[in-house]
């Protein structure tokens, strides 16, 4: 298999895929739509929150939904803005080489939820206007990856952002989870198991003894 033979390869205006071809705009469409699912996602974990309750640190690391949202502002500002050389026309204090270490992961009392909200659409505009206006074997720069690996695709760095998204968009699951049980990739969303308290009371106990089980095997 050569280069522009492997899936994902972009050549010719079509995108190689393990079940043939197809233009580098349906390539394109089906990435902008995993990525803005995973952005939406996100999003709404915060729906319905208190302030305190968007920004409390739920794990020891101090994972906290709105600090998420912050980070994933850099990821789109860095990846899709920088990266090929279309930077953000906005000022984002918590991205750069001489920000404090763990500035992205949560927003100080001065920093409204409506803002690093509103800064995470805009900076979607930015990005999704990145994926319009290049090609998806466009090279970008990335400087803060090793020298063998920092020229990848736009396509190739499209796959990078989709899936920090939907890691952070696992973490946001699990910590509002923690806060007031909602789950769900969605508001109403179809795809969880339905159950009152009582059954998930014996759910879990199930679990913690069949744990208990394996653990003395």
């Amino acid at each position: 298999m050569t280069g522009h033979d492997r899936p994902g390869a972009c050549y010719g205006g079509l995108v190689m895929t393990p079940t043939g071809l197809m233009t580098a705009a349906e390539g394109k469409a089906d990435l902008r739509r995993y990525l803005q699912e995973a952005r939406e996602a996100v999003l709404w974990k915060l729906d319905g929150l208190s302030e305190y309750d968007i920004r409390r640190p739920m794990t020891a690391m101090g994972t906290n939904l709105l600090g998420l949202v912050k980070h994933l502002t850099g990821v789109e500002v860095g990846y899709l803005g920088y990266v090929f050389g279309r930077p953000f026309a906005e000022q984002v204090d918590w991205v750069g080489p001489d920000v404090e270490p763990g500035a992205d992961r949560w927003a100080t009392a001065g920093q409204s939820r409506d803002y690093i909200v509103g800064m995470y659409r805009r900076s979607w505009a930015h990005s999704d206007a990145t994926i319009e206006a290049l090609s998806l074997d466009a090279d970008g720069w990335v400087v803060w990856w090793s020298e063998e690996d920092n020229r990848p695709t736009l396509h190739r760095v499209l796959v990078h952002v989709i899936a920090e998204t939907q890691r952070h968009a696992g973490h946001a699951d699990i910590v509002r989870e923690l806060i007031d049980g909602a789950v769900g990739k969605h508001p109403g969303a179809d795809d969880m198991v339905t159950g009152d308290e009582a059954w998930w009371e014996k759910f879990c106990t199930q679990l913690e003894n069949v744990a208990q089980q394996a653990a003395r095997t």
